[in-house]
Parts: C-alpha cells; structure tokens; sequence
C-alpha cells in the first residue's frame, strides 16, 4: 500500500454555524480499513513540524502570533476558526504529516495526508480555514535538502491556491498550477504560474478535456522532480459553495489522470486531501475515497 499521515487531534471542533466538514477526518480512515485500501500498518501519526521548515515559507512573526494565541481579531476572522493551542498543534502535526510524507514518497512512489491542502495560507497571513500551507512548506524542503530541483504544485480544489501561488511567486523551483472556479472564493486572487479559471456550472466533459491537455505538456515542460497534489472534491455539483458540476465519476477520472501520468513518469507525490462541502458527508466520504481507489489500482 502507501502511506497516509493521519492524527486524532486532526479532527478539531468547529464553531456553530460554519461549514466545515471535521468527521471526515475521522471517518475517512475506517472508509480505507473497511474497504481494504489500507491496513493499520499505512497508517503513520506526525509529530509536530520542525519550525525552521514553517519559518522558510512565512514570516516567523505571523507563525509565531498563531502559535501564542496573538492573532488580531481581524486575522482570526480571515481565517474563520477560533484559535486555540490545540488548533495550533493541529495544524504542526498535518504539515508535518505532508512533510513526512513527501520524503516517504521517494520509496514508495505515493503517500498521502487524510486532511492538509491549506493552500490559503500566504507567507505573513491565515485564510479561509488554512493557517499552515502544509505541501509549501514541503516543497520548499525539499529543494532546500536538495531532495529535488522541480517541483510541480496540482491544485484542483475548486478555489484558487493563492496562498501557494504568493508564497512562490518568486521561486522558480516551484511551479504552481491552479484550476479553480473563477467567481469562487478568494475573490482576490494571486498569480500562479499557471491559473486556469472555469466557469459557473462547468462540467465533467470540459474539466476532463481541458485537463487532460495541460498536464502532460506541463509534465514534458518542466520535467518535475516531484509532485504535490491538492485534491479537493469540492468541484462536484453537490457542493454547496463549489458551483461546479463534476459527478462523482468525473471527479475520480481526474484523480486517475494526475495519478496515472504521475506513475507512467516516475515522478514521486505526496496528495493531501483538500476542500469539501456537499451537504451530505457520505457525498464527501465517497469523493475522497475514490482519491484512495484511484490510487490504489495506479500504484
């Protein structure tokens, strides 16, 4: 199998009235043992990240205000949780997680993080539920141990990855590709290297198609060294804030698809799983499964 960084302090309580999944964290590993994708022994608990890995993608004062409870009120709400020092450790143990698990990747091709993705988080700000940008601070690990020399970013969450895209606007070693909704959240976005808008309502044929012809040119361009893959399954039309239209199928072919060119090249990744907001979380469940089924027949 692969293996999947995965932590109870992963799940977190959110404040009524927000729409943010948790049980899915808790959840979606009992989905992987009961459908024998994964045995317990895949299975792999973070400690918290080193901070030197944390300080080379954000201002250590931001990090450090996070980590001591110092936010403003004005940056607690940009982020839209409620910090505590177990939200901190949280977020330490799941970039940790990915960090963890990109270096595994080099011997097993494939690992993965049950939560991360928190491609929100800038270099001096938290945003949108993302305080750590769990696979940056990755990826510019990896380049700074000279693990690798490219590094392609797949972000397919259905909003845009502005906080990857501003952590790295000048680091070359980086490629930052963002397919996202173009009316969706962050209503203000920031320049990846390359950004692909859709529009409202945009469905399965013409997600697959416009895919399925930029990653492998982007694969022959940059002849990466190493990818991250930001799943998000909220471009499926039951999203409630996603106003995309991918079925559950065309969501698994796109997993398929970066999957499968990322195997037939032979470069490793590490895939965290991303956004998801349908209303029914057995719709969720499916969705990041599928990432794991996809995976598993790929790998």
């Amino acid at each position: 199998m692969f293996p999947i960084a995965f932590h109870p302090i992963y799940k977190y309580p959110v404040p009524e009235g927000h729409r943010f999944p948790m049980d899915k964290y808790e959840l979606l590993p009992m989905q992987l043992l009961r459908e024998g994708i994964a045995e317990p022994s895949d299975f792999f608990s973070p400690d918290p990240v080193n901070m030197q890995a944390v300080y080379a993608v954000h201002e250590r004062a931001y990090i450090d205000r996070f980590l001591q409870g110092n936010l403003s009120r004005k940056e607690i709400r940009r982020i839209g949780f409620e910090q505590t020092l177990l939200l901190a450790d949280r977020e330490l143990r799941i970039t940790s997680g990915t960090l963890q698990g990109a270096l595994k990747a080099f011997d097993t091709g494939i690992t993965f993080n049950i939560a991360g993705g928190t491609h929100h988080a800038g270099p001096g700000y938290g945003e949108g539920f993302c305080m750590i940008n769990d696979q940056a601070v990755a990826a510019q690990y990896l380049i700074d141990h000279k693990k690798v020399k490219q590094v392609l970013i797949i972000d397919l969450d259905v909003h845009q990855g502005n906080g990857t895209a501003d952590i790295f606007s000048n680091q070359p070693r980086v490629f930052t590709f963002s397919m996202h909704g173009k009316n969706n959240f962050p209503f203000r976005k920031e320049k990846s290297d390359l950004d692909i808008p859709l529009e409202d309502w945009t469905g399965d044929s013409t997600y697959l198609g416009i895919l399925a012809e930029v990653l492998p040119k982007l694969i022959s361009q940059l002849k990466p060294d190493f990818i991250f893959y930001q799943a998000g399954v909220d471009i499926l039309h039951t999203d409630s804030i996603g106003r995309m239209a991918c079925t559950q199928q065309g969501c698994r072919q796109r997993d398929e698809m970066v999957l499968s060119t990322a195997k037939k090249h032979g470069i490793p990744m590490q895939c965290s799983m991303g956004g998801s907001y349908s209303p029914q979380l057995r719709t969720i469940l499916e969705a990041h499964t599928n990432t794991f089924r996809a995976a598993s027949q790929v790998f």
